[in-house]
């Protein structure tokens, strides 16, 4: 069976973010239902919407790291 919304899950992983970190910003979804939304692939609008949280969470991850080193 191949995983739907595979690029999502990648994005996420990639970029060091926790899904349920995604579905959180993405309006308070949970962890258990944002794993459900995604095993149905997403239109276009909503993937945009998650990859631009995506790249969000990346750079918070980022900056909390560097004043975290310094």
């Amino acid at each position: 069976m191949i995983q739907k919304n595979l690029d999502i899950r990648q994005a996420a992983k990639d970029a060091g973010v926790r899904l349920w970190m995604v579905g959180e910003q993405l309006g308070g979804i949970s962890d258990a239902n944002f794993s459900r939304m995604l095993r149905k692939e997403l239109d276009g609008k909503t993937k945009k919407q998650i990859f631009s949280i995506i790249e969000r969470l990346k750079a918070e991850l980022e900056m909390e790291q560097t004043a975290a080193v310094n």
